[in-house]
């Protein structure tokens, strides 16, 4: 039983719920699948699980919010977090929203298996949003069943947390909670479907606005709905840009541009694809928001995709996402357009995205290859070049650019080759090998130029450069030994990847090349949107 102490930890937070309280809301009551119109959310409570049992939570997010350890642990936030129990303040609801996925309007989509409890206030006056994934069905689950299962709930959690920390833009994770009942799963989409441990996730962001939450109510000529929303949305999330007008729409479209732009330049540094880019799936904010089938790069290749489901046609692959996150606000600056009556502005703003983000990635390469500044004139040649050199020879990105920083201006060409031998998937044929010693000599005549500080060049590569992240092989190791009820690799890796950029005594293994075994198997690899 919950002691008094902890459970008034939990019903003492501050909740200042604005979206339900401003915004107009479904007048239907009971919780059934169907369309709903002039309404940006519907009240909905969270399903009853059987059997809550904490895996683990992320301190750090839970100090932020203003809830104790021991409130964590306590049979209580297994309750709550579940979704068997409304802390005081909370008022649970799912939102309404539509989406662009793979390229074709999808209509009405929502919220079908998350459900937000409400929003707290913290010490900071900050406010965020509580939203549990696989919480039980909601009116947009269409066909689906609300719920989630162990493996996408695992790799959700340590995902949040792994991107924040690698300095990502991103929702962030409280807690992952066992449900103590089966949920049903085609993982492979082949009419296999498998009984597997359900769980229950609490996504934390400032907000879970999405781009389709505006494009929905324009599809519908939803106009007065759609204004409402943009001026919520201003005086909420955006409170600088002072109170809501034409002219104001456009600065706040300009900074979604801005946002999203940083966002994805993160996303190439780190070399993360997302795998579902679709607009239900772009945050108002620039945040990182649902994690499904992602991945990072392992052996250099700008045209993978994590997800199966995009195998053929590679929409959402690595090289295509800065365009991809383009078309979106594209599709944002449509929905928005009734708003402002002119093309040319939203254009503009457009034009921003652009330049923030070819300015943002030049600044973030410059600091990968340890340049005191990005040169157009010759870096981007050096770029390219480094990028077919790469691909060529199969070199695993996230341990190539550490180990860079390694090679000194004396270094001789035999270094350069070890280290691409070394994080090497493939073998180095002589052609590739005769591409290498031609960047090398072109990179170190470069490093000469600046004449940086080995040790300060070092130091900014090693902050630019992730030495760990959390690759595929590594999660679906995590989620393996947590279905046989060990969650301790769950709560390792949890730690590591709070410090990515710092090399830990005897965490080698978490920053290895990926091992043959896992180049195809499921969950190491490629994922469905099932998982």
């Amino acid at each position: 039983m919950p002691t008094q102490s902890n459970i008034s930890n939990l019903d003492t937070l501050q909740f200042d719920n604005r979206f339900v309280r401003e915004l107009p809301g479904d007048p239907e009551p009971d919780n059934y699948r169907r369309q709903v119109y002039q309404a940006c959310y519907s009240l909905v409570r969270p399903k009853t699980v059987k059997q809550p049992r904490l895996l683990a939570y992320s301190a750090e997010m839970a100090q932020q919010l203003g809830i104790s350890s021991e409130a964590c642990e306590s049979e209580d936030f297994c309750q709550v977090f579940a979704g068997n129990r409304l802390a005081e303040g909370m008022q649970a609801y799912a939102s309404c929203y539509g989406g662009h996925q793979f390229g074709h309007w999808a209509g009405q989509l929502g919220d079908g298996r998350a459900i937000n409890l409400g929003e707290v206030v913290d010490h900071r006056n900050q406010h965020w949003t509580l939203q549990l994934k696989g919480a039980g069905p909601t009116p947009y689950s269409r066909s689906a069943d609300g719920l989630a299962v162990l493996r996408s709930s695992i790799r959700e959690f340590l995902c949040s947390e792994a991107m924040h920390h690698l300095g990502v833009p991103t929702t962030r994770a409280l807690s992952v909670i066992l449900t103590g009942e089966q949920v049903v799963r085609d993982m492979f989409y082949d009419g296999n479907p498998q009984l597997e441990p359900g769980a229950v996730v609490c996504r934390v962001a400032p907000s879970f606005t999405r781009f389709g939450n505006f494009q929905l109510f324009t599809a519908r000529d939803d106009l007065d709905s759609l204004k409402t929303l943009v001026e919520f949305t201003i005086r909420a999330d955006f409170p600088h840009l002072g109170e809501p007008s034409k002219a104001v729409y456009l600065q706040w479209f300009e900074e979604v541009c801005r946002l999203t732009a940083q966002m994805i330049a993160h996303w190439q540094r780190v070399g993360f694809v997302h795998g579902v880019m679709n607009t239900d799936n772009m945050s108002i904010l620039g945040l990182t928001i649902d994690y499904g089938p992602y991945g990072w790069l392992e052996n250099y290749d700008p045209n993978w995709t994590p997800n199966t489901t995009d195998a053929q046609g590679r929409r959402y692959r690595f090289g295509n996402q800065p365009k991809i996150a383009y078309w979106n606000l594209v599709q944002l600056a449509n929905a928005l357009y009734p708003l402002i009556q002119k093309a040319e502005p939203l254009q503009q703003a457009l034009n921003v995205y652009t330049s923030t983000f070819e300015q943002t990635w030049r600044s973030m390469m410059a600091d990968k290859l340890g340049l005191l500044a990005f040169d157009p004139v010759n870096d981007e040649a050096l770029v390219a070049d480094l990028a077919s050199l790469l691909q060529a020879s199969e070199t695993d990105m996230t341990l190539f650019y550490r180990g860079l920083a390694d090679i000194a201006m004396d270094s001789i060409e035999a270094d350069f080759y070890s280290l691409l031998e070394g994080t090497s998937y493939g073998s180095v044929n002589s052609e590739t090998q005769q591409l290498a010693g031609l960047w090398f000599k072109s990179y170190k005549a470069r490093l000469q130029r600046d004449n940086r500080p080995q040790p300060e060049r070092i130091q900014a590569m090693n902050a630019a450069n992730p030495l760990y992240v959390l690759r595929n092989y590594l999660a679906q190791q995590a989620i393996d030994l947590a279905e046989q009820e060990d969650y301790s690799m769950v709560r390792e890796l949890l730690e590591v990847l709070r410090h990515p950029y710092t090399q830990q005594a005897g965490k080698e293994r978490f920053a290895e090349k990926r091992p043959d075994w896992a180049k195809q198997r499921a969950g190491c690899s490629m994922l469905s949107c099932s998982s």
